[in-house]
């Protein structure tokens, strides 16, 4: 029996390509939905360009028969039908005036009409009023993953000693677990001892690789990892083999910081890349104090201070002269050798031999992550870096951000590298908050 799904605006502001996830069922949209749409279209962000091509590809819709009475989005589809509701909602005092109920209404008006309905929204609170008024609710989650099932980058195996101390002698060995993915990382432990342990990952040639003590004896921009999933991280970011890593982490776990000290050290020191480009969403957390003053440059400034602190930290090298660390940042900056940018202005670009940083990348969504990482050009490296349990897209959760969206889909590629880091570094403070708050 063919389902008819009623589909919320926030699915299609979400993907665009939302109207071709529905197989073969019946999509319904709401006339409120359309009035919607028009309203987000003329906006210059992700929600304004799916809007628009959502419309667009309506419109071709149209051309083919009359949407009132449903139009086939392809040979092996449903029907797609625009729907106007009227009236109220039986045993309910909605105020109608609300885009949101009216959507509900014509739900409900077809659910009367003894149709198979499932209401699919991205807005929790509307899906709470949907299953109130006796809907079949659900979320849009063809890009939603198991967040409690996320490939972490990182597992451990207990093995035989003899495994352990080949690994010790030979530097390399026949991988130890077949279901390893590419450049993921074991800690081995012995059966027996379980202090006697070695960590190693698959390497590009499908053999399993001791992880070497090279990064607790010399520094990476004058810092060092102080745990092992940072000295994992670290492999990663300066193998330049690897062209897209993604760190997960909370608050204080070094994921910015790792980052921006291996895109210096292979920049700067290494002649790898020409330039570092650093970009991060502007999504704010609470209230949004408003318009800024001054050029994109030094809008832009105030949204990318995570950053300019990292960098801060990691020009003192130890040292307490804050007006040289200043310098050499303006240097940096003066010279080209890092740029900040806005998500905005990266679609349509293309960006090769540059080691590139999306911070914050748990606020973007799957079709945004795409678009960012489809910029690579020919001997550039992307990172992007994020934590889930801090996410203010208020249509987004742990389960269907674009950073989550990447790490489970790209894990199998050669050319992708992913850590979960667990431990915060920045201060015991820190580390308390993230635990305990």
């Amino acid at each position: 029996m063919k389902k008819t799904f009623v589909l919320d605006t926030n699915v299609l502001l979400h993907s665009a390509q939302a109207l071709n996830s529905f197989t073969d069922n019946n999509i319904v949209l709401p006339m409120a939905v359309i009035e919607e749409l028009d309203r987000f279209k003329k906006n210059q962000d992700e929600l304004g360009r799916n809007a628009r091509q959502t419309i667009r590809t309506i419109d071709r819709l149209r051309e083919k028969g009359n949407l009132r009475e449903g139009v086939k989005l392809n040979d092996n589809s449903g029907l797609l039908r625009i729907v106007s509701g009227h009236g109220e909602i039986k045993n309910s005092s909605l105020n109608m005036e609300l885009a949101d109920n009216r959507i509900l209404r014509v739900a409900c008006m077809l659910k009367e009409e003894k149709e198979n309905i499932i209401f699919i929204s991205k807005d929790i609170n509307l899906r709470l009023k949907a299953d109130a008024l006796g809907l079949k609710v659900n979320d849009f989650e063809k890009e939603k993953i198991k967040f409690d099932e996320l490939f972490s980058g990182c597992r451990q195996l207990n093995v035989n000693d003899e495994i352990i101390d080949e690994l010790y002698e030979k530097n390399e060995i026949i991988s130890p677990d077949e279901t390893l993915f590419p450049n993921e990382f074991a800690l081995l432990s012995s059966n027996i001892n379980p202090k006697h342990s070695v960590i190693g990952y698959l390497n590009s040639e499908g053999r399993f690789s001791r992880l070497n003590g090279f990064f607790d004896k010399n520094l990476v921009w004058n810092i060092k990892p102080r745990n092992k999933e940072q000295k994992m991280a670290l492999s990663l970011l300066m193998d330049p083999e690897i062209k897209l890593v993604t760190l997960i982490g909370q608050a204080g776990s070094g994921k910015t910081l790792l980052a921006l000290a291996a895109a210096l050290e292979s920049t700067i020191h290494g002649t790898l890349y020409e330039r570092i480009l650093v970009s991060r969403p502007i999504v704010p957390m609470g209230n949004d104090i408003g318009y800024m003053p001054g050029d994109k440059q030094e809008k832009l400034k105030h949204w990318m201070q995570p950053i300019f602190d990292n960098l801060d930290y990691l020009m003192h090298g130890g040292k307490k002269d804050t007006q040289s660390s200043s310098k050499k940042i303006d240097d940096l900056f003066n010279s080209r050798k890092i740029e900040i940018e806005a998500l905005t202005y990266i679609r349509g670009r293309s960006i090769p031999r540059q080691f590139v940083i999306v911070d914050e990348a748990q606020n973007l969504t799957p079709h945004e992550v795409k678009t960012i990482i489809s910029r690579a050009g020919e001997g550039t490296k992307m990172v992007l870096t994020g934590d889930p349990y801090q996410i203010d897209n208020p249509y987004l959760d742990s389960s269907s951000n674009g950073l989550t969206y990447c790490v489970e889909r790209m894990k199998d590629k050669q050319i992708h590298g992913h850590i979960t880091l667990h431990r915060s570094e920045r201060s015991e403070l820190a580390a308390l908050a993230a635990e305990c708050l």
